[in-house]
């Protein structure tokens, strides 16, 4: 494999590391609960604010990467009037390329979509005493992105007596409504800390 083939295969693994690490803040939740490993989710939560320059290096390398093979591919051509050898290994193709941008896209896109991986459960329609709804709101630590909100609301809102939950992570809280004779302070925290980020107490 020459030279300019080696920058190439470089760069587009660079490109997924790259992807990868600018939506590690949102992957880790998930991967959390599906390997039940507690404290995984904001392990890499220092990562955010880092986010829009790995988005930014991720599409400077495989771009570079672009690049190198259509210029490569152009050469090969001009040296011998003829396309590029067809027994060139898989690595080198664009099929390739193309494979691992479609990939570092939808790593990039995660936080948009990240919602899927957790199950809402359906509302019914109940009738609450206005003198039993408590509006509380828990201060929660670790959510860097729009896709850590989910989880958290997905699992506040299985438990019994939830009127409405809304988490943001812009405000790094949770706003919860709750029939007070139904479920309590302790199992909305409990609820929260499942999906490993952490409620700190006012």
């Amino acid at each position: 494999m020459d030279t300019s083939q080696n920058k190439y295969n470089k760069a587009a693994f660079g490109g997924v590391v790259a992807a990868i690490a600018a939506s590690l803040c949102c992957i880790a939740p998930v991967l959390a609960l599906v390997a039940g490993t507690s404290g995984m989710a904001t392990t890499f939560s220092w990562m955010e604010p880092f986010r829009p320059y790995l988005i930014a290096l991720t599409v400077l390398i495989l771009g570079l990467a672009w690049y190198r093979k259509l210029r490569s591919r152009k050469e090969a051509e001009s040296d011998c009037g003829c396309a590029e050898d067809e027994k060139q290994s898989f690595l080198q193709t664009k099929k390739f390329l193309l494979g691992v941008t479609l990939f570092a896209g939808l790593m990039l896109a995660f936080p948009n979509y990240s919602e899927v991986f957790y199950s809402q459960p359906k509302k019914e329609i109940v009738y609450v005493s206005q003198s039993n709804i408590v509006k509380e709101v828990f201060v929660v630590e670790g959510m860097t992105c729009a896709g850590c909100e989910a989880p958290v609301e997905g699992k506040v809102s299985k438990l019994n007596g939830i009127i409405s939950v809304n988490a943001s992570y812009e405000n790094a809280n949770t706003v919860v409504e709750y029939d007070k004779t139904k479920v309590n302070r302790a199992a909305i925290i409990t609820a929260i800390s499942s999906t490993y980020y952490k409620v700190v107490d006012k």
